[in-house]
This record gives structure tokens, sequence and C-alpha cells, in this order.
């Protein structure tokens, strides 16, 4: 008689996903980017930029953060270039804050978290806005998408390799 193996979540069998996870990196990509983004106040201002909220004053109203803290995770995000600090008035020196290339990438995992929130977080009411996309005017229902083949990715559809 043979036992059936049991397979986990990505295909593999018990065995083999034990000896990849063995071999896993033990520092990643997603630790180092948590390391900088991994804050709610930092999703909260990023948030906010993507909305076009550029200036310290509309970000303290729109967030209800203390000063201190607002302060603290802009310059962080700008310390770490995602962010850029642009004076906008002589007058008092006052400075807003715009999204740089490296803080535009970061747009999909915006979005993607927004679209868990409206799924699992938005209770009975739904969710509290939606998003356009302004080229076809639909509201847009973001999916992650393998570039090579155009289906969509699930975990159950995804491995990892050593590099």
């Amino acid at each position: 008689m043979t036992t059936k193996k049991k397979v986990t979540s990505t295909g593999q069998t018990a065995d083999e996903a034990a000896d990849q996870l063995a071999k896993r990196p033990t520092r990643d990509s997603v630790a180092a980017a948590l390391d900088v983004i991994g804050d709610r106040w930092i999703f909260l201002i990023l948030r906010e930029a993507f909305f076009g909220v550029r200036r310290y004053d509309d970000l303290r109203k729109n967030l209800g953060a203390s000063p201190n803290i607002l302060a603290d995770r802009l310059r962080r995000l700008v310390e770490h270039g995602i962010l850029t600090k642009v004076q906008y008035s002589d007058h008092r020196n006052r400075f807003e804050y715009r999204l740089t290339d490296k803080g535009l990438d970061l747009y999909p995992m915006i979005v993607l978290l927004l679209a868990w929130g409206d799924k699992w977080e938005s209770g009975k009411k739904g969710p509290p806005l939606a998003l356009v996309h302004t080229p076809c005017g639909h509201v847009l229902s973001p999916k992650l998408i393998c570039e090579a083949c155009g289906e969509g990715v699930v975990a159950q559809d995804v491995r990892w390799k050593p590099l």
C-alpha cells in the first residue's frame, strides 16, 4: 500500500517545502523593504502622497498625526529617496513633499493593499471609494499579473528560487 504525500498550497510535498525553506535566505527584500516602509504612518503618508497631498500642514490635518511623528516619518521617507523635499515658498520657508521615481514604484503595493482592505475590512457599507482608470473610465479592480504569460498570479502558483 502506498501512502499519499501531503501537498502544500504551493503544490510541493511537505518534505520538498521543508527542504526549500531550509535554503531560503534569512534576510530578503521583504525584510529590507519593511525596514523602510513597515510603519502605519509611512503607509498613510504614502496614501496621501498618491492622492496628491504634498504639504506638511495638509498631511497633518488629514492624518491627525502628532508633529513629531509626522516630521520623523517624512524625514525617513526623504532619507530613503521615496519623497523629495521641495521649497514652495520663500515666506516662512515652506516645503512640500513629492514622490520620487522610487516612491512612485510603491503605487502597486498601495493599490493592492487598498483592494485587500476593500475586500476584507470594509464592512457592510462596502469600500469608501473606488479607483477609476482614467484612460478607459472604468473602476479599477487591481490584480497581480504575470508579465510573461499575462495570467493572474495567486500564491499557489508561485515558487521561489535562490539567485
